[in-house]
């Protein structure tokens, strides 16, 4: 026969459990608050990140020069210069002509599902489920609806309305400052908190940083050898659309796991539309191997310290983000995580106990005691 439950641990279960939930609650209020006041403040904020990506890319050359005799502000200028020149570049070589191929890029996906829907209705698979059909009519209507303005956003942003250029202003402006006087934050930082948050922040803000800077910059350069090698199978084989193809490489790189998934399968799909199962087949493979040296070589030797996250966790996080934010929520996602999981890795380390020395037993020699011979 069982023993019956104590009314007391009972009692205490109960309290302690309420204590929890209370205090679980009043943290989802505060999450929720703070998120609700980040909304209000987005035409603020992205610009803001915006900047913060930009700083990352140019800041080691910004060091570099500060490194040889030049002021803060001489090489705060010459970078910004530097970067609105190859941004320029950009938009008039590459920009310009993936825009005007967005739409048919488009199209051509839109072909390829139906291509590949007819396949799967026949022969072997004879495929007739009206469920499938109906959620492959419902991906083709999103892809002809959305693929041309996800590349055409990707790529130039929204450059052309007004809200676009004020964020592209704001951003590159900030970027300067953050180049020419990003240094003295962290110390004007400790000297306005108090206490002990004139240590904890600055220290989460300087590794927070580093993670930010090692996520965009191996995330860019890795994109570049993508966008390249594929680019390069592609032009080989004589694939239509290669510059659009490559630079949607190139941008889905910043969406770890899920847009080197996206790219691939535009990529494979105008392959089987334009040039045919054959060449569909060799792409898939050029991608497959790009993708391989890309995870086995080229991260490694790239990005020397990893982001600390799960690749499960990645693929929850741009999924989530994704589904809260579309496009900019799939951008941030990663780095967002990442950010989080240094603030919550400072904070174990603070939490947890010190180790202990072992306590020496009765007769037991000093740890520097000579031994005796």
């Amino acid at each position: 026969m069982s023993s019956p439950l104590s009314s007391t641990k009972t009692a205490a279960a109960l309290r302690t459990s309420a204590r929890v939930s209370a205090e679980l609650l009043l943290v989802l209020v505060a999450a929720a608050v703070a998120l609700w006041v980040l909304g209000r403040m987005w035409s603020v904020l992205w610009p803001l990140i915006v900047a913060l990506f930009l700083t990352t890319l140019t800041w080691p050359l910004a060091r570099f020069l500060r490194g040889h005799g030049w002021r803060p502000a001489l090489a705060a200028s010459a970078v910004t210069v530097f970067s609105l020149l190859v941004g320029a570049g950009i938009v008039a070589l590459i920009a310009v002509p993936v825009a005007d191929q967005s739409g048919e890029l488009a199209g051509r996906v839109v072909d390829g599902i139906e291509k590949l829907r007819e396949w799967a209705a026949g022969p072997p698979l004879n495929i007739g489920d009206d469920q499938i059909t109906g959620a492959l009519d419902t991906a083709t209507s999103k892809l002809q609806d959305s693929v041309g303005s996800v590349v055409t956003t990707a790529v130039t942003g929204v450059s052309t309305v007004v809200n676009g250029l004020v964020t592209a202003v704001l951003a590159v402006f900030l970027m300067f400052f953050f180049l020419k006087d990003g240094t003295r934050f962290l110390p004007w930082l400790t000297r306005q908190l108090p206490g002990r948050l004139a240590t904890d922040i600055p220290e989460v803000a300087s590794r927070s940083w580093d993670t930010l800077g090692a996520f965009v910059r191996s995330q860019a350069f890795v994109g570049l050898l993508d966008a390249v090698f594929i680019g390069l199978g592609l032009w080989i084989l004589d694939v239509p659309l290669v510059l659009p193809l490559a630079v949607l490489t190139f941008v889905s790189a910043f969406v770890p796991i899920v847009g080197a998934l996206f790219a691939g399968f535009v990529a494979v799909v105008i392959a089987l539309v334009s040039n045919g199962p054959m060449d569909a087949l060799i792409v898939l493979g050029i991608i497959i191997v790009v993708q391989q040296l890309e995870g086995n070589v080229f991260q490694p030797m790239i990005q020397s310290r990893g982001l600390g996250l799960h690749a499960a966790t990645i693929l929850l996080a741009v999924t989530l983000g994704g589904s809260l934010a579309g496009v900019v929520g799939s951008l941030l996602a990663v780095p967002l995580a990442a950010l989080l999981g240094v603030a919550w890795n400072y904070l174990r380390e603070q939490l947890s106990e010190e180790p202990r020395e072992p306590e020496a037993e009765p007769g037991d020699l000093p740890a520097d005691a000579p031994v005796p011979t």
